[in-house]
């Protein structure tokens, strides 16, 4: 079925370089949304402008770079936004003793804290146009915690608990706040991920050194490395229910494992419920 443009229709989406961002902010423009993307890196912005998708340079780790953005955006748009996809994220690797507090803090500063900080500039704007749709990309990491994911886990447990907060706030002010909690997706996070676990994580003098060399190997797999991976159509497709929708679901569970972790966490005792996790997450295999 071929959806049309409904309101609401200006919408901006945060990490678009590639992936779900990418791919979302794609589709969106093609149905005639008008789309703001934001990419990290210039050189990103640069080349979705050529595609014709109008982009900012925005980094959610940097307080100044998303007022400077926001002032840009709003300029463009005339002071309107209807719709927010908090999409802009990153994996951080690692066990949970391995995590310095450096590492922890360079995790939050995007995932969480960042993110937070461009919604509550955003809330104001959409209170007093009369309302709007706040969509977080969270994960099933969000609410099943795998090993080795500890940073990624807290930092989508934080927002999860962010949203489901807001959303009872502002309900008053007609803005609907909106999880999105997909699973395996194929995307560069992966290799991006990898990147993070150099740079942070200290393998050789790991106790968990002999996991992470699995977990390595997983990193460095082109192409998908755990079952059920789905492209980023499958989360821009509950996007667009969720903008369509007069009133779109509080959560979109998207993957077959995050259906299904979501109705084992309801009706499995905690041990059993750590069991399957711990094999979920392969010892760092997937």
């Amino acid at each position: 079925m071929k959806h049309r443009c409904l309101p609401p229709s200006t919408i901006l989406i945060t990490g678009c370089s590639t992936g779900i961002g990418y791919q979302c902010a794609q589709h969106l423009h093609k149905m005639g949304y008008q789309v703001i993307a934001t990419c990290r890196k210039e050189q990103d912005v640069q080349r979705l402008k050529k595609e014709g998708i109008c982009c900012f340079q925005l980094d959610l780790a940097n307080s100044n770079s998303i007022q400077k953005a926001l002032a840009q955006i709003l300029e463009h748009t005339n002071g309107r936004i209807d719709a927010l996809f908090n999409n802009g994220a990153f994996g951080l690797p690692g066990a949970v003793e391995d995590l310095s507090r450096e590492a922890m803090e360079h995790q939050f500063q995007t995932n969480v804290f960042g993110t937070q900080e461009l919604t509550n500039k955003i809330i104001p704007i959409m209170r007093q146009q009369g309302g709007g749709k706040i969509i977080y990309n969270s994960s099933i990491l969000g609410f099943a915690a795998m090993p080795y994911r500890g940073a990624y886990n807290a930092s989508k447990f934080a927002i999860e608990g962010l949203a489901d907060t807001l959303r009872l706030e502002v309900k008053q002010d007609n803005i609907q706040v909106i999880l999105i909690e997909p699973g395996p997706i194929l995307s560069e996070f992966r290799n991006n991920a990898f990147q993070q676990f150099k740079q942070w994580i200290n393998l050789e003098d790991s106790a968990h050194k002999q996991n992470y060399v699995a977990m390595v190997t997983r990193l460095e797999t082109v192409g998908p490395s755990a079952p059920f991976t789905l492209s980023p159509k499958a989360v821009t497709q509950h996007v667009v229910h969720a903008l369509q929708s007069q009133r779109a679901k509080i959560r979109y569970r998207v993957t077959i494992p995050t259906i299904a972790f979501s109705i084992l966490k309801r009706l499995l005792p905690n041990r059993w419920l750590d069991a399957l996790l711990i094999k979920a997450g392969g010892e760092g295999k997937r």
